[in-house]
């Protein structure tokens, strides 16, 4: 077993994607990074900000730096699951039932407001986010690969939303808020727009071997034993501390070792340090547990933050 990196193609990938998401989006490199690692780890990712941020804008530019396939979803109390997955339909011509693709087989989904559909369409999205697969009439068929879910929801209004049940929020990799833009990057934002809008010009500067490559290839950055024992310490502080009512599933466990490979790599190291389980566990935590107070997500970062700096990390020998 070929057990060798090219580190390279990673830094490469990043400053592509970063460069070419940048003519759009102004001032969010962090972002693009986060979203970037998800990409690579084959998670989905979840952006809870306020409306007019600029999420759905990101979601494009990106879907068309990789020049994958990409299909929005509005999401509304009336959707139906067969909306998302597609329907099987009587052909009259041919006097046979065909299967008609819904929006799902796409590469990059835009899932917009998901938290206005009910939670019966909600869980139709579980089987597709988790196994890359849907099921209709009883006939499993796979989806595209890449395939990646990226949802949106708005954390200030409530009227006419379904929040998402703690089974959906665990199968996104990564819950990320944008943020209002500096003064200088909104002013930046008015003259880039002022001609129209630049995403309609990008063009895909990443090859299918590129993807491949990351996406097959992260998981052979390394990690010490002291930092395997460092995640787990994160893990376990969640599950026993008074900030929260709920800690971290070893799937959220899985992911922030993932999540940390990636940002690695993609950093320009084929070994994890602690910083880069740090970073990620702001991100990749989250969502997979519950404040003891308040469960908004400003909140529930500072909770992290605080419970980080209850963990040793491990100090590097010398």
């Amino acid at each position: 077993m070929d057990i060798s990196i090219d580190i390279n193609k990673f830094v490469n990938l990043k400053d592509k994607i970063n460069k070419s998401v940048s003519e759009v989006i102004i001032g969010k490199e962090n972002i693009i990074d986060l979203i970037t690692i998800s990409f690579i780890c084959g998670g989905h990712v979840l952006l809870e900000d306020v409306p007019g941020l600029g999420k759905t804008l990101l979601v494009k530019s990106f879907s068309n730096t990789l020049g994958c396939n990409f299909k929005r979803i509005q999401f509304t109390p009336d959707l139906l699951p067969s909306d998302l997955t597609g329907i099987n339909f009587y052909n009259q011509k041919s006097l046979n039932f065909e299967f008609r693709k819904g929006p799902l087989f796409s590469n990059i989904v835009l899932a917009d407001e998901i938290n206005r559909a009910t939670p019966r369409t909600q869980s139709s999205l579980l089987e597709a986010m988790e196994e890359k697969q849907i099921t209709v009439d009883g006939e499993t068929r796979k989806l595209s690969e890449p395939f990646m879910v990226l949802a949106t929801q708005n954390p200030v209004e409530s009227f006419g939303t379904f929040p998402l049940p703690e089974a959906q929020l665990d199968r996104f990799f990564m819950r990320i808020s944008i943020g209002y833009p500096t003064r200088s990057e909104e002013i930046a934002i008015i003259q880039r727009f002022k001609e129209g809008n630049p995403v309609e010009h990008l063009k895909s500067i990443v090859t299918e071997d590129e993807i491949k490559y990351v996406k097959y290839n992260f998981c052979k950055v390394n990690a010490s034993q002291d930092i395997l024992q460092y995640i787990m310490d994160i893990v376990e502080a969640t599950r026993n501390t008074q900030l929260f009512e709920l800690g971290v599933s070893p799937r959220g466990t899985l992911a922030l070792f993932k999540a940390s490979q990636a940002c690695a790599a993609i950093n320009g190291r084929d070994y994890i340090i602690p910083e880069d389980v740090k970073k990620m566990a702001l991100y990749v935590l989250n969502h997979r547990v519950i404040n003891k107070k308040y469960n908004k997500l400003g909140n529930i970062y500072s909770s992290i933050h605080e419970l980080l700096n209850t963990v040793n990390a491990p100090v590097e020998d010398i």
